[in-house]
């Protein structure tokens, strides 16, 4: 058996061993819940307590089955959400990286570039990307706008950071080797620096990808609407945890997907001697 099945049994039992303590442990410490239709005190005992392993399973089995219904502005699917967050994440993110990458390329490419460029990046980097938002929303005076203006400005950074320092830490042999064939600058970029620094830009670009899911659910949070953190605000609102703790898996999920696509990129273009 291989390294990689019997860490997929591992993570497979040590989910099962978690979701088992969670549900015995439950069980003991909590009274059954009163039955529907018990109006306040049922809804007072629910939010009591986590929902259990078993209950949020049957909520998401629930959810999953219809993941598109879209029946008003407070009542849509978790498919319609997450579908509304992703829109907002890979518009945010491939604008960024239109900027980031051949911007990266240029600060790469000349040190006094870099040296002069480098506080304004140290100043604007740290900055948390929700403090932009009031000012966003004030300029752009669009909630879904201003959300993708925030992902982009928080995917920014890492991108072009990473394509900055891959250019200019190319090996200066492959510079050397393009100038004895007397290759264009473009030609140059294209055929020796791009491939050498391609594995330092996707790892800057894996970074801002996970900081964008991340940033965009506290987004939703603040300007509401649609959107999985909308939806995980309005569940919380409604006192109904098993849909806020369904949902926080989902992110989760999600997350992970987009982390694991841009890692497979990171892989294929890495280079193995």
């Amino acid at each position: 058996m291989s390294d990689r099945s019997r860490a997929a049994i591992l993570s497979v039992f040590l989910f099962a061993f978690a979701c088992g303590v969670w549900e015995l442990g439950s069980r003991a410490s909590s009274p059954p819940l009163p039955r529907e239709g018990s109006g306040l005190i049922a809804t007072s005992a629910q939010a009591a307590r986590l929902p259990r392993p078993s209950e949020i399973a049957v909520f998401a089995a629930e959810q999953l089955s219809d993941p598109f219904y879209d029946r008003g502005t407070n009542d849509k699917g978790i498919g319609v959400q997450l579908a509304y967050s992703l829109l907002r994440v890979l518009t945010g993110y491939l604008l960024a990286v239109l900027v980031a990458v051949p911007l990266g390329f240029v600060i790469g490419m000349s040190r006094v570039l870099m040296a002069a460029l480098d506080p304004f990046i140290q100043v604007l980097r740290p900055i948390s990307p929700l403090a932009w938002m009031p000012l966003a929303l004030f300029v752009i005076k669009d909630s879904a706008a201003a959300s993708i203006f925030v992902i982009f400005v928080c995917s920014l950074w890492p991108t072009l950071i990473n394509t900055a320092f891959g250019v200019a830490g190319v090996h200066r042999d492959y510079l050397n080797v393009a100038k004895t064939l007397e290759l264009s600058p473009l030609r140059s970029a294209l055929t020796v620096i791009l491939p050498a620094a391609a594995p330092t830009i996707l790892t800057g670009m894996r970074i801002s990808i996970g900081i964008s899911w991340l940033v965009i659910v506290a987004a939703e949070m603040l300007v509401g609407g649609t959107g999985i953190g909308y939806y995980v605000w309005n569940e919380w609102n409604n006192l109904d945890l098993k849909a806020v703790v369904f949902s926080i898996l989902m992110i989760g999920l999600v997350g992970m997907a987009l982390d694991r696509l841009i890692a497979f990129a990171v892989r294929f273009v890495a280079y193995d001697p």
